[in-house]
């Protein structure tokens, strides 16, 4: 098999043993994947070891755009894959992007379906698509601690046919788990900039709910849409009470205090 030379694959990750062998397998025909460890505590370390063409890094997690931009400074290639530790491209996609002649003005997306276990989920998580790859001397991820994304500006986006599996979830511990992480990361990088109260945390949350149960017919996916629904409602409410008790404190603050 050619090996793809021109372009880096990029993937932060901490604690994905349930994932990670499936993914990295999947990119085995590129020469470079640098795999940014930031505090896995599981098999994580030891599985992305056994493969060759795997850069390990470990470092510190500073929000997800600021942490995907410094690991894609380890990359060998100015062309980014960017993937999550949960995704798992198909050859199709793989053999797409190959044969993709990239162009330093454009950005290029893939297609996404997601998964609960091993079950799709057709209407709370509909197929998306995601910008994944881009030239890191030409744009790079926002900032933004959490709900990162790359930045277009001008640059023309084009898609690459196939697909990529998303595993997000496989067990209900995990959605209580990342609705406190990606909640206190919204709070904290919000913090001062927008303003909040405890009824936009309620009505934010409540509204979430509806949206994702009703609007999007999530109950159609069973059980695991209502587990869905009430986690982006729980996972709304606390982004603003959190939000809100941190602009409390700062504006509580005495001026001088530290």
């Amino acid at each position: 098999m050619t090996k793809i030379a021109h372009i880096s694959c990029v993937i932060i990750v901490k604690n994905a043993e349930e994932t990670i062998q499936d993914v990295l397998s999947a990119l085995n025909s590129f020469n470079d994947v640098v795999v940014y460890d930031n505090g896995s505590q599981d098999e994580t370390i030891n599985i992305a070891k056994k493969f060759q063409n795997v850069h390990l890094i470990q470092g510190n997690f500073i929000g997800f755009g600021p942490t995907k931009n410094h690991a894609a400074t380890y990359a060998k290639n100015d062309w980014i894959l960017s993937l999550d530790a949960d995704e798992i491209p198909s050859m199709e996609l793989i053999t797409n992007i190959e044969k993709t002649k990239l162009q330093k003005n454009s950005v290029y997306s893939i297609r996404r379906t997601n998964f609960y276990k091993n079950n799709q989920i057709k209407y709370c998580w509909a197929d998306d698509e995601i910008i994944r790859i881009y030239n890191r001397s030409i744009t790079s991820f926002t900032n933004e601690h959490v709900h990162e994304h790359i930045v277009t500006k001008e640059l023309h986006k084009k898609l690459i046919k196939g697909q990529v599996k998303h595993y997000p979830y496989s067990t209900l511990e995990q959605f209580i788990n990342k609705a406190n992480t990606y909640s206190t990361l919204f709070a904290k990088n919000n913090a001062g900039k927008k303003s909040s109260s405890p009824a936009k945390a309620f009505f934010n949350g409540a509204y979430s709910f509806i949206k994702t149960y009703f609007f999007k017919q999530g109950f159609r996916d069973g059980y695991v849409g209502l587990v869905i629904a009430y986690s982006h409602m729980v996972t709304n409410f606390y982004k603003y009470i959190k939000l809100y008790e941190l602009n409390k404190e700062l504006k509580d603050k005495k001026p001088g205090q530290h």
